[in-house]
């Protein structure tokens, strides 16, 4: 029997839950109505159009790549739509970061960092870099919250640092990192230092600005804030000099060369546009249910662990919680047929049963990695919703502890 039809008899057995509560915003999210209606026209009438020829439906899907830019460079204080960059993904667009900065500096040989949490689309594409490259890649420890010493960051920089990589909220325990005060450090060390953050899970979800920051390139990405799948961005600082790693006829992007995704990036535009309207309350909204869903759990199921910090130095929407004695597969079954959808570990390592290396990185055992579930809250969640998993997270938990082979010491 094939695989999906065995997915498919089992989904079939178990029949559509009657209600579902979609928490695994960290992989992927659902793109609202509004966000749908503004890619269709760019499927049919004006999408066809290649963004880089000249005639009217060619210029038609460059006005959508523009307004796209001049929007997002607005929400993050770019200075111009030449410091935006379209990618496919935000993983490309970390690529592209960290391939394009070595590859075009690549006489300067010297030092790499990133933090041991930051996301696998960073620290591969540095290592493999660095290696055929010459440079040499550091990974800087974090403390039990994710956290990275100034101190200790200190003594990792010097003279002969050209590279940093360090998001801004950590994708798994949504630690809010101090960009600006590693900025600083960094640049009185060498001010030659080129500084990249990863912040596809910041954006939209707390005030950005780039020149704050002081960050030379940033990441962002389309599917994180319910926009569709297909986008990501690098804003790169007027003045840095990347080489694309990929080759290929250039288009709009110089930098990513193929045909830009126009439906996906009206889409991403739309998108944008929702996040930011009332952006205040969103945030507020997304925070306030993600620890009543937190103090739900705590409050009724025993033997759990929190990943990552409490209180604002968490991104708004972040929920990372360790069952002890459970694995954290067995709970993303258990409560999918109740409707509750969630990931165990890190999106990158969901369906090898390796333990997250965030959570490794701080200070989790493995069975502690093992037994972690992420929950993300959105805009789009409400009362009800975090009602209902309250309501089956304890119970799910409990007949699985009742079976599970792994008990306490006690």
């Amino acid at each position: 029997m094939s695989f999906s039809k065995k997915i498919r008899e089992l989904l079939d057995h178990h029949g559509k839950p009657s209600k579902e509560v979609y928490f695994d915003l960290e992989n992927s999210g659902w793109v609202p109505p509004e966000v749908v209606e503004a890619m269709k026209p760019y499927y049919n009438v004006y999408g066809y159009g290649h963004p880089s020829i000249t005639h009217r439906i060619g210029w038609e899907a460059l006005e959508v790549v523009y307004e796209a830019k001049e929007l997002i460079a607005s929400s993050i204080g770019a200075k111009s739509i030449d410091e935006i960059v379209f990618t496919h993904s935000g993983t490309e667009a970390n690529n592209l970061a960290i391939a394009g900065y070595l590859l075009a500096n690549r006489n300067k040989r010297g030092k790499v960092i990133v933090s041991s949490i930051e996301h696998l689309s960073v620290i591969f594409p540095a290592e493999f870099y660095a290696n055929i490259l010459g440079f040499k890649v550091i990974r800087v420890p974090v403390n039990g919250e994710g956290f990275i010493d100034p101190e200790i960051f200190k003594y990792y920089v010097d003279r002969d640092t050209v590279l940093i990589s360090i998001q801004m909220v950590n994708h798994e325990i949504g630690t809010v990192q101090n960009i600006r005060e590693l900025v600083d450090i960094a640049k009185s060390v060498n001010p030659n230092i080129v500084f990249h953050t990863d912040a596809a899970d910041a954006y939209g979800k707390m005030a950005i600005d780039v020149n704050k920051l002081g960050v030379d390139m940033m990441t962002i990405s389309s599917h994180k804030i319910h926009g569709p799948r297909g986008v990501g961005v690098l804003y790169v600082r007027e003045g840095i000099n990347l080489e694309s790693p990929i080759r290929g006829q250039l288009s709009v992007e110089k930098l990513w060369p193929g045909v830009e995704n126009v439906p996906a990036i009206a889409g991403f535009k739309k998108a944008i546009e929702l996040a930011f309207n009332d952006f205040d309350y969103n945030i507020n909204h997304m925070k306030r249910l993600r620890d009543k869903l937190m103090k739900g759990i705590m409050d009724n199921v025993d033997d759990v662990l929190i990943n990552g910090p409490i209180g604002d130095r968490r991104a708004p929407d972040n929920l990372n919680i360790s069952f002890l004695y459970v694995e954290g597969e067995a709970i993303t079954v258990e409560l999918s047929l109740h409707g509750i959808y969630v990931s165990s570990g890190s999106a990158c390592t969901s369906r090898v049963l390796e333990p997250s290396h965030v959570l490794l990185a701080i200070g989790r055992k493995h069975e502690e990695a093992h037994g972690s579930i992420l929950f993300k809250t959105s805009r789009y969640h409400s009362e009800d919703d975090i009602d209902y998993a309250i309501e089956i997270i304890p119970k799910a938990i409990d007949r699985l502890r009742s079976i599970s082979s792994i008990k306490p010491n006690r």
